[in-house]
């Protein structure tokens, strides 16, 4: 089952200024996106895996969400919302987290970014 593209009514936003840079995210974006550079408190699980993987989420009073700029952070905080889950969308994404400074990792060893 995957999350339709319209399932984006208007959904709550958090923005980053609130997070501690090893805050836990769930980040939404592909594969190679994560692996390029990802927040370092994050969870990845990809959008089109998130109804099959929403055992996996983490257990916090509020997840925030992200992808690289908010549209598939958008609608996977609404499904999230509509379905029980208390999520926020991290206003500015992924471009806005490394934009502002904050704290990057990568999984392939070299220097941490965000396309």
């Amino acid at each position: 089952m995957t999350i339709p593209a319209d399932a984006q009514p208007d959904v709550p936003q958090i923005s980053r200024d609130e997070l501690d840079d090893d805050a836990v995210i769930l980040d939404v974006r592909n594969q190679d996106e994560w692996d390029l550079g990802h927040a370092p408190g994050a969870t990845h699980i990809p959008l089109d895996e998130l109804v099959e993987r929403r055992g996996e989420l983490p257990e916090v009073d509020v997840l925030p969400v992200t992808c690289r700029g908010g549209g598939r952070a958008s609608r996977a905080t609404a499904w999230l919302n509509q379905n029980g889950w208390d999520a926020a969308n991290l206003t500015d994404g992924m471009l806005g987290w490394k934009a502002a400074g904050r704290a990057l990792v990568s999984e392939q060893g070299g220097d941490p970014d965000v396309m």
